[in-house]
């Protein structure tokens, strides 16, 4: 017999085979409904606070098909005053939703602030999403039931990774310290990741916990630390040595020369542990790989490996491969946390320095490294595949859907809410609730083919982002029309080939760029499909004799696709039809990559590696690793990352000379 579940899902798969199906290019959003725009007041009044307007407001969304997030806005704004039955009836009438689990989990960082640990404990196991730092961290506050160590082993990773001065972990933090299950050295390492951060809200909570005289002492060493550097010791001397070390972070990582200069002083060496000394070079080191010195690595050396954090070992590989020192890439590799070596960044470099050292078993070493980590996804898989002397195909498509997982779909109520939210301009908040219904609500997650099934409805109704992020999740089945979408196909080829572009260079850009969301628009203003810059669109479009040209236009598909072709066309003439210098230029501006690709002549895996900007970084590498895929789905081809990867150094000089740009 059926369930009254699967009776429904056959029926509305039924009913879906009787329509008529729509390409994504006849979908088209509608205009908002009367209680859309209560949702979007609603929204303006949670985010101005104003608990008033939001529940004079919430009457009027009765009905709504977003009226849970109505109702979390409403009750959010006033959780502290709510009572705990207000609060439980509404996790109870919104029970199995984001909802109910976001405000739950709002509700647990509440009581962990109140330290009402009895309701702490009861609510805990009812959060299906376990994704909050501070929850975890109060967590370990208030769950007596486990020994007090086990509890102390959990919190300096969970601490060392937030990014914010947040009571609950501060709270474990106090609570281990006080109890001698947490050493005072992990304070210390959390105030000088935080220094050279520059995070001072986070040192001074950290100093605060040492003793709470010091966390004044945080905002002085952060502006001023050849005060405190110059100064004849006095005061404070239990901890001098390490308030010294926070100030020689401060130094080094505001002005990396000077740094040089004070640590080199025969003082701090003989002042400092071996510990504290080799902080404050690993920071001088980082630095200076930033600044792309052939000096970085020599200065990394005055620093023991043992003593240095990730982060710097991360630096000083990208500073060992720039000089081209494999051995010590290995070693620095080696000196790496389980977590951080097993990387795929780190594994394929590691796979490099091994075959550089040439032995049989260093070679069978880096083939199970490439083994492991090789696949068609990303830069490092590509290039480990590559290592393996294979190709990247694309795979073959999946068994097509059928009606019932279509339909399964489609009256998903959370992936339905979602993509309501998403069309009437409530980005945020429907792509929170897309991702928790994709892989938070049940232990983990959706089935794959649960995924593919997510991924086409987002695909349906043009909201690509969620179809890419959704099918990039799945590992066996694996569709690459979700993953590379190919939205204004048309648009995009012709006006490639007609100016001399790759289409998939293209593609694979503005995948990374906006996720084809027409109306994208970046933190720094970038805007449309291709994220071009206001001044750089007007710039752009002179050039190319646009002269009709105004600023609203750069939200239109086609001008957007017009000025972003032609600004990457000049990219590109620029940098010698380099893809990844073009890139680079794209995201961080041409003079920037044009400086980058001073110092030595090297290959373009290590050039890209040793991009001082994280975003750009990360940004080149998709944009590389996107257009050989699409690539291999245009041409029908087997593709090769590195054809896109010749050598980067400087400019000859007799290159043409490049273009004034306002990026």
């Amino acid at each position: 017999m059926l369930s009254a579940i699967q009776r429904a899902v056959l029926a509305a798969a039924a009913c879906l085979m009787l329509l008529p199906v729509l390409t994504p290019v006849q979908a088209q959003p509608a205009a908002p409904s009367a209680g859309d725009n209560v949702l979007l007041d609603m929204r303006q009044a949670f985010e101005a606070g104003n608990s008033q307007r939001l529940a004079q407001l919430l009457p009027q969304a009765a009905g709504h098909p977003l009226e849970p997030l109505a109702a979390y806005w409403e009750l959010n704004t006033r959780l502290r005053s709510a009572s705990s039955s207000e609060i439980r009836a509404f996790l109870r009438r919104w029970e199995g939703s984001f909802y109910e689990d976001r405000l739950r989990n709002d509700w647990l960082l509440e009581l962990g602030r109140s330290r009402d640990w009895p309701t702490f404990v009861e609510q805990l196991p009812l959060l299906r999403s376990r994704t909050d730092r501070e929850v975890t961290c109060y967590a370990l506050v208030a769950d007596t039931s486990r020994p007090v160590a086990d509890r102390a082993r959990q919190l300096p990773e969970l601490w060392l990774a937030q990014t914010r001065a947040d009571q609950g972990c501060a709270l474990a933090a106090a609570h281990f310290l006080a109890s001698g299950h947490l050493a005072p050295d992990v304070v210390w390492q959390r105030a000088r990741l935080a220094m050279q951060r520059n995070q001072v809200a986070i040192v001074a909570q950290a100093l605060g916990l040492i003793d709470p005289a010091l966390s004044a002492t945080a905002s002085d060493l952060h502006s001023n630390p050849e005060r405190r550097l110059s100064a004849s010791p006095s005061g404070q001397r239990s901890h001098a040595n390490e308030l010294d070390t926070l100030a020689l972070i401060r130094l080094a990582t505001r002005d990396p020369q000077a740094g040089i200069t004070e640590a080199a002083r025969a003082h701090w060496r003989n002042q400092l542990s071996p510990e504290q000394h080799s902080w404050v070079w690993g920071v001088i080191g980082w630095r200076m790989t930033q600044r792309l010195s052939p000096d970085a690595l020599g200065h990394f050396a005055n620093a023991q490996m043992a003593h240095l954090s990730d982060e710097h070992l991360i630096w000083r590989t990208r500073a060992a491969l720039r000089a081209g020192a494999w051995d010590e890439v290995r070693r620095s590799i080696m000196a790496m946390s389980d977590a951080q070596r097993t990387d795929v960044t780190w594994s394929y470099w590691l796979a490099r320095a091994l075959m550089a050292q040439n032995t049989p078993a260093s070679r069978a070493q880096a083939q199970g490294l490439y083994e492991r980590i090789a696949g068609i996804g990303g830069f490092y898989e590509q290039l480990a595949l590559e290592a393996l002397g294979r190709a990247v195909v694309t795979p073959p498509a999946p068994q097509p859907l059928t009606p019932a997982e279509v339909a399964a779909a489609r009256s998903h109520p959370g992936l339905m809410r979602s993509l309501h939210a998403i069309q009437i301009g409530l980005r945020t908040e429907g792509v929170r609730e897309w991702h928790h219904a994709i892989a938070l609500n049940v232990p983990g997650g959706k089935s794959e083919r649960e995924l593919l099934a997510a991924a086409d409805l987002a695909c349906s109704r043009q909201v690509w982002d969620r179809c890419i992020n959704t099918s990039k999740r799945t590992r066996h089945e694996v569709d690459q029309r979700q993953r590379f979408p190919m939205p204004f196909e048309q648009e995009v080829i012709s006006r490639s080939r007609e100016i001399g572009l790759d289409p998939a260079y293209v593609f694979g850009l503005i995948r990374q760029e906006s996720r084809f969301i027409m109306d994208a628009r970046s933190h720094v203003g970038a805007q449309g499909l291709m994220q071009i810059m206001p001044d750089t669109a007007k710039w752009t479009a002179r050039r190319i004799g646009l002269h009709d040209f105004r600023p609203e236009h750069i939200n239109d598909r086609d001008t957007n696709i017009q000025i972003g072709t032609a600004y990457l066309r000049i990219a590109l003439d620029n940098f010698g039809g380099s893809a990844p210098l073009a890139a680079a230029a794209y995201n961080a501006g041409g003079s920037r990559a044009r400086n980058w690709r001073n110092g030595p002549t090297l290959e373009a895996a290590i050039w890209i590696e040793n991009i001082p900007f994280e975003e750009t970084r990360d940004y080149v590498k998709r944009v590389l690793a996107n257009a050989t895929n699409y690539a291999a789905l245009i041409t029908g081809e087997p593709q090769r990352l590195s054809s896109r990867l010749q050598a980067i150094g400087p400019a000859v000089a007799t290159a043409q000379a490049p273009h004034t740009d306002t990026r």
